[in-house]
């Protein structure tokens, strides 16, 4: 019998264990859309019970305590959720939970003001192309260079350069991709170029990293975000306050002594909150100079942020945030790349030529934002802000093979190697008998860009109508201040030696200053399931350039010379969007695209007319995406820069008329939703096909265009670009691959057969990420970039034919709290 009553309490004490808890199960969905939310981490607080949520956003949490129990929801990008519940002994209490999206910080009626989409809710609202990558998004392969991060959107045209993203080259449906200079590129809503009038190369581009968010719109909707209008706008959203205290750290190692650290902390109270975050990287480079040095960079981004508002139920709501960046970066980059027969045998090797090029820079960054909502329909967004921003590329520009011998700049040296075999040599290593024989420039300039722009929102209804009018008004200055000069070398025994240290302010000595002034008015009408939305934005322009010239390097002003541009633009677009059913429908627009003109006498500026069509279709866990464009330019502009080959004047050359014609196709899908499964399988998928040709025939001194015949192809466009997305995610495991694909593209403007020293050949790119919770604050993170060792090339420019990152691994560890 004792034995008896042992086994029995053996099997029954379980049992009465299980009966002593309960259990909690139901779903997490999107706020104000109803998507499932997969990989959200769901607990009861207090405790170390919890579960993840799978592809239709369901999760189990079993042997919960019974009593009164707080079920806590966190997901980047979203707001915590709390939601109490009474948990009985041998019951399932079910509870559905809306997280809601947090892509600023501000209050939700003025979203719109300084964002381009306003988050994944706004999306569907658009009455054109928009697309929004959100913090999840950005998490899953956590890159720090915006080619691959903007690989995903459609209608994007890259050019690599240098393999990590340093200075990327972008454009939108067809526009040049030159240093991003024919696109709007924002941060918070704020203009970050160096010199967006005046010079708007951006060798300044945002650590993407330490983003929590990527804008990319097109087509008529986003002229209110000029002055660049043709191809569309760029918006990275910074880490924002957080809605209580939080902080993420991150690590990473890798590749070449790569090294990552990125962190945050911040809270919010009653009336304020705060944030401070540093992001730092380096790397000593993939490439091999032939000297040994190093060939990769070290970047530090610090950024604070402090806000003071009123109760968010106030009467009137106010809010003052300040922001406040600083950026130092010295990457050992240069210009030269290498000869097609180099780059067969060795593509990551780097010319001896090339062992003194180095880049400093220094960005800061100033920003004072004040929102207030006097009336429940009104309410006004005003920004101050100003950029500096001061950087010295000293680099490797011409060859001199002997002394009196003539002076060969690079781009010229390895277009055509054989014709200067002398000069190719010295820049290889081999002793110069000469002095003068490499020059290397310092490009050592000067930015400020500074302004305040204000924007007033008015919504309300009428019987069958909703309004909504947005007003805005930017009055902006932005200046380029060049002080350049040239240093001379002799190679010896594969070793730059200094000779001639040459006089500041000899061979660039300009001020180049813009003042604009911006104004635009924006009309949405709903009626019904058809949205119309006119707008009209005005540009008012002028750009001066003071040259001192060369021989004035203390600026006395006895060869000045003084030459400005100035232009005034209405720039009209109108969209429409029809919700044929709840989930599919229709958007069309047209718009003007303008871009200034520049300084120099009797350049015009860029002026087209664009037009699109789309479809859009949307289904819990998915939305699919097809448009159609034409840009119908009248005058293309091209600008003289060093990193497009040129000379680097800057000066640009009317291009004439040249028609752009697109097709732009994304959907994404969690294929999970198809199984009876816990497994979550997003999957995505972006094509865009792109053609554009002249219309005319001219000569140009640009070197891309060269002499041109009507129906040649512009260059540095491919035709096919495809990138496509693979997930599984179950638990505490996700595994996810990406693949990019992009066709042959020439690199100088032609027709027919792309001849082999001006084309680009196509190449597929892959990379793997995988990462496992190991508790819900901490995750062990890894990545394969370019998973098969890809040898490729991205551009036969600046100089030389460049190469593509190299296979590289990258581990590391995530936390927050």
């Amino acid at each position: 019998m004792r034995v008896l009553a042992v086994l029995l309490t053996c099997v029954c004490f379980p049992l009465l264990a299980v009966g002593q808890t309960g259990q909690i199960d139901g779903r997490i969905l999107e706020d104000g859309l109803g998507d499932p939310l997969p990989g959200v981490n769901v607990y009861v607080d207090g405790t170390a019970l919890g579960d993840a949520t799978g592809a239709d956003g369901a999760f189990l949490i079993e042997d919960v305590p019974p009593g009164e129990q707080t079920v806590v929801a966190r997901a980047l990008g979203y707001e915590t959720a709390r939601q109490t519940v009474v948990v009985r002994e041998g019951e399932t209490t079910t509870v559905t939970i809306q997280l809601i999206e947090r892509p600023i910080e501000i209050s939700e009626i003025v979203v719109e003001r300084v964002m381009l989409t306003g988050g994944r809710r706004g999306l569907d609202e658009i009455p054109g192309s928009a697309q929004y990558l959100s913090p999840r998004d950005l998490e899953r392969f956590s890159y720090n260079d915006p080619n691959r991060v903007l690989r995903q959107v459609p209608g994007v045209n890259i050019q690599e350069e240098d393999g990590y993203g340093l200075r990327p080259n972008i454009g939108l449906r067809g526009t040049g991709v030159e240093r991003s200079s024919k696109i709007t590129v924002m941060e918070d809503g704020v203009l970050i170029a160096p010199a967006p009038y005046a010079a708007p190369s951006a060798y300044y581009f945002p650590m993407i990293g330490r983003m929590q968010g990527v804008e990319v719109r097109k087509g008529s909707s986003q002229i209110k975000y000029g002055p660049y209008t043709t191809g569309g706008a760029l918006n990275l959203i910074s880490t924002q306050i957080p809605s209580e205290f939080a902080g993420r750290a991150e690590v990473f190692a890798g590749r070449d002594e790569q090294r990552t650290v990125h962190a945050y902390v911040g809270d919010a109270y009653t009336y304020g909150g705060f944030l401070v975050e540093t992001y730092q990287t380096r790397s000593e480079g993939f490439k091999n100079l032939d000297t040994g040095d190093n060939t990769g960079f070290d970047i530090k981004d610090y950024m604070a942020k402090v806000r003071l508002n009123t109760r968010p139920d106030a009467r009137i709501y106010q809010a003052l945030t300040f922001k406040i960046g600083q950026v130092e970066e010295t990457s050992d980059e240069t210009y030269l790349g290498l000869t097609d027969t180099d780059f067969e045998r060795t593509p990551y090797r780097r010319y001896a030529g090339s062992q003194e090029d180095v880049m400093n820079t220094e960005q800061r960054q100033y920003q004072a934002r004040h929102v207030i909502r006097p009336l429940a329909f009104l309410d006004v967004t005003t920004t101050l802000y100003r950029n500096e921003f001061a950087r010295n590329w000293y680099k490797l520009d011409k060859v001199r093979a002997t002394a009196d011998g003539p002076r060969v700049g690079i781009a010229d040296l390895l277009a055509t190697p054989g014709e200067h075999a002398d000069a190719l040599a010295i820049v290889t290593g081999q002793t110069s008998p000469n002095d003068n024989a490499l020059e290397v420039k310092a490009n050592n300039r000067e930015y400020y860009s500074t302004g305040v722009q204000s924007v007033v929102g008015l919504q309300f209804d009428t019987p069958g109508l909703e309004h909504d009018v947005e007003v805005g008004l930017r009055v902006h200055e932005d200046q380029i201040d060049r002080f350049q000069w040239v240093d001379l070398y002799r190679m010896e025994n594969g070793v730059m030696e200094l000779t001639e240290s040459g006089t500041e302010g000899t061979e660039s000595n300009r001020v180049e200053t813009a003042q604009a002034t911006a104004a635009f008015a924006q009309y949405r009408l709903g009626w019904g399931r058809i949205t119309v939305t006119p707008g009209l934005r005005f540009e008012s322009i002028t750009i001066e350039r003071e040259n001192y010239g060369t021989s004035d390097p203390d600026r006395s002003g006895e060869d000045l010379e003084v030459r400005s541009n100035s232009v005034d633009v209405w720039i009209p677009g109108i969209g429409v969007d029809v919700k044929v059913t709840d989930a599919l429908s229709t958007f069309g627009g047209v718009h003007k695209g303008f871009a200034p003109p520049g300084s120099k006498d009797g350049t015009e500026p860029e002026e087209s007319v664009n037009y699109e069509a789309g479809l859009r279709y949307r289904v819990p866990g998915g939305r699919a995406q097809a448009v159609a464009f034409f840009n119908d330019y009248s005058n293309l502009l091209g600008a003289d820069l060093a990193a497009a080959g040129g000379q680097g004047t800057t000066a640009q050359f009317n291009g004439g008329a040249v028609d752009v014609v697109g097709l732009e196709l994304s959907a994404d899908y969690d294929l999970g939703l198809l199984l009876d499964t816990d497994l979550s399988l997003p999957a995505s998928f972006a094509y865009t096909f792109t053609s554009g040709d002249f219309q005319n025939a001219f000569e140009s001194d640009f070197d891309a265009w060269g002499t041109v015949e009507a129906g040649d192809e512009l260059p540095y466009l491919p035709e096919h670009q495809l990138h496509a997305g693979l997930g599984l995610s179950t638990g505490p495991y996700g595994v996810r691959l990406s693949a990019r694909y992009v066709s042959d593209m020439r690199t100088v403007a032609g027709q027919g057969t792309i001849p082999d020293d001006r084309r680009i050949d196509s190449h597929v790119v892959l990379d793997l990420a995988a990462d496992y919770q190991v508790t819900r604050r901490v995750t062990v993170f890894g990545s394969v970039r370019n998973l098969t060792d890809e040898v490729y090339a991205v551009a036969r420019r600046p100089a030389g034919l460049r190469p593509g990152l190299p296979r590289a691994l990258l581990l590391g560890l995530k936390a927050s709290f």
